[in-house]
């Protein structure tokens, strides 16, 4: 004996059924097909933090060494400095001095021979500086 819907209603159970199933496998798929999604996002954000963190470690080794050579940098324009001002009173001392050779030079000119040697035989010194050579320097001079 059937039942008036028999055949049918079985047929339309194992469908439903068939469907519930496909449902909860798809379900489930799409379960795992995000926790991997999810997975892989965070491995993603990880190596970004890691990258991060070394790009942060090469900042600061970078500032690091430009504050270090900043520095070197100052302490030789300070020397350079220095230097220059040594450099410039020298020069400013050998111009005078020169100068002073050279008027001396030309007063002593005119003194002869006989001048130079005092009455007892002996050089006289003060009498010699008309021998002396202007004083010349070169910038190799300077080099310490």
């Amino acid at each position: 004996m059937t039942s008036p819907g028999g055949p049918s209603s079985s047929g339309s159970e194992d469908l439903q059924q068939l469907m519930d199933q496909r449902k909860r496998k798809r379900m489930i798929s799409n379960r795992e097909s995000a926790r991997r999604s999810r997975m892989k996002k965070q491995t993603h954000l990880n190596e970004l933090m890691a990258q991060v963190n070394q790009l942060k470690e090469q900042n600061n080794q970078t500032v690091t060494n430009i504050n270090r050579v900043t520095q070197v940098y100052l302490n030789v324009e300070a020397q350079n400095s220095v230097l220059r001002a040594q450099m410039a009173e020298l020069s400013h001392r050998l111009q005078s001095l020169n100068e002073i050779i050279n008027c001396i030079n030309s007063a002593n000119s005119t003194i002869d021979e006989t001048q130079v040697i005092g009455d007892d035989g002996f050089l006289n010194p003060w009498n010699l500086l008309h021998v002396n050579q202007p004083i010349m320097a070169s910038a190799d001079a300077f080099m310490y």
